[in-house]
């Protein structure tokens, strides 16, 4: 595992809540904490190719946007769970995907306009994998929690 100093662990917990909405939000950041903006940069840019960062973006709550969400789980066998993954992550509707030990192996998250679409898009992505047994599993309360990580 990748080593994090503390100017590593000050800026993760700068940028996990509150990512400054501005022109040049590395340049707040470094001037909150005291840094330069290419220090700030060069770093979260190696907290990510080490994979400490898994993902800097937004977070929306789709039904304030008109859209519907769900949670959708296949069954993918092993040596299709590859394929499986990319033609999931094509649609720009997915938010991610992670493997679990169960029948239901790989899970995601959609977003789209309408659960119309969602089953169509669900239809396409089990035809071009096989024909992949997938459980569409609606979004009926949304429940948002804040996970923010002292380091």
């Amino acid at each position: 595992m990748t080593e994090i100093d503390d100017v590593d662990k000050r800026i993760l917990n700068r940028i996990q809540s509150d990512f400054p909405i501005t022109g040049r939000p590395f340049a707040d950041i470094a001037e909150e904490l005291g840094l330069s903006e290419d220090e700030v940069i060069s770093r979260v840019r190696e907290l990510k190719e080490n994979g400490i960062i898994r993902r800097i973006g937004g977070n929306f709550s789709p039904e304030k946007l008109g859209y519907v969400s769900t949670l959708c789980a296949g069954q993918v066998p092993p040596e299709n769970v590859d394929h499986f993954a990319e033609v999931v992550n094509a649609y720009p509707g997915v938010t991610h995907n992670y493997l679990r030990a169960n029948t239901f192996n790989v899970w995601f998250t959609f977003i789209a306009p309408s659960r119309e679409s969602i089953a169509a898009y669900l239809a396409e992505i089990s035809e071009q994998t096989g024909d992949i047994d997938i459980l569409n599993l609606p979004a009926t309360d949304v429940y948002k929690i804040r996970a923010h990580f002292k380091l």
